[in-house]
């Protein structure tokens, strides 16, 4: 049985992570089959939206297997936490713009996951948080440095010093999802925000996507030059040339990505 499993709809590409059972949780054949995931998704150029959610309802990823993790050798464990930072950093690199739809649980790794989506929307009844202080761990995926960045120094620190778990509602006021949503409506509204996005040009979402990740590394100077990167990559491209041609003739674009 796959661990992972991708369905491809109109240019959008749902990635599901598939161990209901377990609560979504990631063990090393879960690990594997996401990173391969990942990089046929990054070198698909048909796929210009990537969504990741959970199966069975209940949890979007509860986090590393834990029954896995206690039969690991120190050195196993140390193996098994660089390669899900690896695989978690691969999905924050991907040129397509990421949501998460959070429907459940989403803890520890599973967080650590969203994070490093570029946008979060939850069902009301998700719970989540950057549990691994209180398995006197500490998150190992990127949760240290991502969360900062989303939310701010303090409030980070406290999220992971405590181990709190919060709602969806919680998670929404201090800045952590894009928007909260009823169970019912989560994968509607992921998906009529993908369609929004998709209006727009492919090369035109990465470059921008590509810009800001970039440019938020450095200080404004050498961020002004990667925007002006970027901007150039567009230039040549047959969608600009659309754009201005549909805008014209007073009709909607359609672009290839070319």
């Amino acid at each position: 049985m796959e661990t992972v499993y991708v369905e491809k709809q109109n240019g959008i590409a749902i990635i599901t992570l598939n161990r209901p059972t377990a609560l979504n949780a990631v063990n090393r054949k879960m690990l594997l089959e996401l990173d391969k995931t990942v990089k046929k998704i990054h070198e698909d150029s048909e796929t210009r939206i990537v969504l990741f959610t959970g199966a069975g309802g209940k949890a979007f990823s509860s986090g590393a297997d834990l029954k896995e993790r206690g039969m690991m050798t120190d050195a196993e464990v140390h193996s098994t936490v660089n390669k899900i930072r690896t695989v978690f950093q691969k999905i924050a690199e991907l040129p397509q713009p990421t949501i998460a739809a959070v429907n459940g649980y989403a803890f520890g790794g599973g967080f650590e996951l969203m994070l490093a989506c570029d946008f979060r929307i939850a069902q009301k009844d998700a719970v989540m948080g950057l549990t691994e202080t209180s398995w006197a761990i500490i998150p190992g995926a990127g949760g240290t440095q991502r969360l900062p960045r989303i939310i701010g120094e303090a409030k980070a620190k406290e999220l992971i010093f405590t181990a709190k778990k919060i709602t969806a509602e919680e998670a929404l006021s201090y800045g952590i999802l894009m928007k909260v949503t009823e169970k019912e409506q989560l994968m509607f509204t992921c998906l009529a925000f993908a369609n929004e996005m998709l209006q727009n040009g492919p090369i035109a979402l990465q470059q921008a996507k590509y810009a800001i990740n970039e440019g938020l590394n450095v200080g404004l100077q050498a961020g002004l030059e990667i925007e002006g990167n970027a901007y150039a990559r567009t230039i040549p491209t047959k969608d600009r040339l659309e754009a201005l041609q549909a805008f014209a003739q007073k009709r909607k674009p359609n672009f290839h990505g070319q």
